[in-house]
C-alpha cells in the first residue's frame, strides 16, 4: 500500500513541514512519485520514518542522521560501526538521565527543607541574605 504525505504524516505523528524537510535532505530514500508527482510512501518508508523521529528524539542532529542513514544504506557489513553510533547516543541520554535525577533529588531536598522551615522544625537560613554572624 502506498500513502500520501498526510497519510504519512498521520502514521508517524510528524508535522507535515517535518516529513517534507526529511524528504528535501534525503533522509527518506527511494519515496516513489505517483502520476501527479506528489510523494507516496510505503509502509518500509513509513517504518523507517517513524526511526528518524527516533533518532531525532536521542538527539541526533541531521548530519548525524544522514551519516546513519548512510551507514543503513550499506547494508548488514555496516552494522557494527551503526552499534557504535547507538552506543555513543545511549552514553548521551544515560548522561541525561543521571543529570536529570539531579536535578529531581535537589528540588525534593529543597522543597523538603521549606516543608521543615514552614512547619518550624528547622531554624532558616539563606546563603544569599547576610546575616549579623557574617564577617
Amino acid at each position: 500500500m502506498l500513502y500520501s504525505m498526510k497519510q504519512a504524516c498521520e502514521k508517524t505523528g510528524l508535522s507535515y513541514d517535518t516529513l517534507k524537510f526529511y524528504c528535501n535532505e534525503g533522509l527518506v530514500p527511494n519515496v516513489k512519485r505517483d502520476k501527479n508527482n506528489y510523494r507516496v510512501f510505503s509502509d518500509k518508508d513509513i517504518e523507517w520514518i517513524k526511526s528518524l523521529s527516533c533518532l531525532k528524539s536521542c538527539n541526533m542532529s541531521i548530519t548525524e542522521m544522514k551519516e546513519y542513514l548512510d551507514l543503513c544504506l550499506q547494508g548488514e557489513s555496516s552494522i557494527p560501526e551503526r552499534q557504535k553510533v547507538l552506543d555513543l547516543k545511549l552514553k548521551e541520554l544515560q548522561n541525561k538521565i543521571n543529570e536529570i535525577q539531579d536535578s529531581i533529588n535537589y528540588i525534593h531536598w529543597k522543597q523538603n527543607l521549606y516543608e521543615e522551615v514552614l512547619s518550624g522544625k528547622t531554624k532558616y537560613y539563606s546563603n544569599l541574605i547576610p546575616t549579623e554572624n557574617d564577617d
